[in-house]
């Protein structure tokens, strides 16, 4: 008993300046620290370890075989599915994993009171920030955990992500099953341009890149010469719509410095992907490590920003509802930081 009693003080206490998690942690936070660390290294990682393990069946094993026929269909025949649409499912998009991710933070999805969606439409929702795994937009849009059904329940989500998701054997199963899509014009416009509406089309337009600006409580977005997404809007006629994840960047810390950025950079434009080396926690303790921090966050969706129908818009006017989109995205921010962010006063919304 005492001896029990000592550990738990001494796991309570910063020893070398670690913090450690107390012995009494209840079981259920511990599954959600499980599911967060399990979903930041399957998004970050999963990628790569799954191509790494079609190529080790197929060059060192008997199924080397299956291996060739699956490897032939997903880049000759069903190549194309990332642009077309995608191939969502329910059940996989239903896993208990996903919840028990939302509880770990908590993660929350809501809308503005003025948000009305038309049924007959399509729309296409520019998400900020991206953080280092766009982890509000993901519970958001890619799980039925987030709450997505009942507050649009007439709208069906595609999730923009990097292409090359869809070329990596198995891993693309998944991120095709959570509703994803490839990161193209002609993906987009694809899902833009659905007859009958019914679809929203979810963009992270700072992209990968936007994840070097990860720190608590910055909200650096990167969208200034980011306006393809306009351009695509106008072409099909389709709203803007802004929206927020609050306390995005507060799940990570990074290490920094000019000449890691620099090899960043290098690496990011090799393989799409930001490497930014994430400071969040460990399993047993708060000081260190890749399991992101425990702190709430709430994507919040803003009123659309209509935009008119042109076929080949001009270069003023792609400006023009650019700057629109910026000026209105900035004053959500402002006035919507009050409820979900402490010290609200010093936050601002920088646009590089």
């Amino acid at each position: 008993m005492f001896s029990t009693t000592l550990l738990m003080v001494v796991f309570q206490m910063k020893v070398f300046g670690i913090h450690f998690a107390p012995l009494n942690v209840p079981l259920e936070r511990r599954l959600q620290t499980l599911a967060a660390a399990a979903w930041m290294i399957t998004m970050a990682f999963g990628g790569y370890t799954c191509l790494f393990i079609a190529l080790y069946t197929l060059i060192f094993t008997r199924l080397w075989w299956l291996t060739a026929l699956y490897l032939f269909w997903i880049w000759m025949v069903d190549v194309e599915v990332s642009e077309k649409g995608g191939r969502p499912r329910q059940w996989v998009r239903s896993w208990m994993w996903w919840r028990y991710t939302r509880d770990y933070f908590p993660l929350r999805f809501q809308r503005l009171p003025c948000v009305d969606l038309d049924p007959k439409r399509n729309y296409l929702f520019c998400c900020f920030p991206h953080g280092m795994l766009s982890t509000g937009a993901f519970n958001a849009f890619g799980t039925v955990y987030g709450g997505y059904g009942s507050l649009f329940p007439n709208h069906t989500p595609h999730v923009v992500t990097l292409s090359q998701h869809y070329i990596m054997p198995f891993f693309r199963e998944l991120a095709l099953s959570l509703g994803g899509i490839s990161a193209s014009a002609k993906s987009i416009e694809h899902v833009l341009g659905i007859p009958g509406g019914g679809h929203v089309c979810v963009l992270m337009v700072g992209g990968a890149a936007e994840a070097y600006y990860c720190k608590p409580g910055n909200y650096t977005l990167i969208l200034k010469n980011r306006k393809g997404f306009v351009k695509i809007a106008l072409r099909n006629g389709t709203p803007l719509v802004p929206v927020l994840s609050f306390g995005e960047t507060d799940l990570f810390d990074q290490l920094e410095g000019s000449f890691l950025r620099t090899a960043q950079e290098k690496v990011r434009k090799w393989i799409g992907i930001a490497p930014a080396v994430p400071v969040g926690r460990g399993f047993f303790q708060y000081s260190f490590g890749i399991i992101p921090r425990r702190n709430p966050v709430t994507t919040v969706v803003g009123k659309p920003i209509e935009v008119p129908k042109i076929e080949n818009p001009t270069k003023d006017l792609i400006d023009e509802y650019h700057q629109k989109f910026i000026e209105k995205l900035t004053e959500m921010f402002e006035e919507q930081k009050y409820n979900y962010l402490d010290k609200p006063e010093d936050k601002k919304l920088i646009i590089c």
